[in-house]
């Protein structure tokens, strides 16, 4: 099934936490601000936080402090990654009530790997809104008006986990 945040209603004007109806009208993941979602991992020590942004974004862009990378869809030709699942079913120990927050670089790729991981039977799980980026600002750069970097929240540029470089 594709998710899209196209089906969400505008939650960047809501304050707070917002449930956002997804495709198929269920209520599914919660999408939380870049600030709640620093809090809620504060608060749940065994949430795994997933930032399922290429490695290449991952590696050279930084990433949140604490974020697995798992690639939700990856280069050349951005498909899919079919081991996204098991991966993040292998890092929650099998545990499909662990809580899972997702990160991207704006907040689409996040809403869509949580769908997949809804689909699986994951029942706690949760995305950044605005992402790690944000979305695009007036110099047409991202980073300048929301999301997690915006927002001061600790992030690193640090060496692939996978690749050690």
């Amino acid at each position: 099934m594709h998710f899209s945040t196209a089906n969400c209603p505008d939650q960047r004007s809501r304050p707070g936490r917002a449930d956002c109806p997804i495709g198929d009208g269920r209520v599914g993941m919660e999408h939380l601000f870049p600030k709640e979602a620093a809090q809620f991992l504060r608060d749940h020590s065994d949430a795994l936080f997933i930032d399922c942004r290429s490695e290449m974004e991952y590696r050279f862009a930084g990433h949140p402090v604490g974020a697995q990378q798992i690639s939700w869809n990856d280069g050349p030709g951005w498909e899919i990654n079919p081991r996204f699942v098991p991966e993040v079913e292998k890092i929650a120990d099998g545990r499909h009530d662990r809580p899972v927050v997702l990160i991207c670089r704006a907040g689409d790729r996040s809403v869509e790997a949580g769908g997949a991981l809804e689909d699986a039977g994951f029942s706690n799980v949760a995305t950044v809104m605005y992402g790690f980026e944000g979305d695009v600002g007036p110099s047409l750069r991202r980073g300048e008006v929301n999301g997690w970097r915006f927002d001061g929240l600790p992030w690193v540029v640090t060496a692939c986990g996978k690749c050690g470089s």
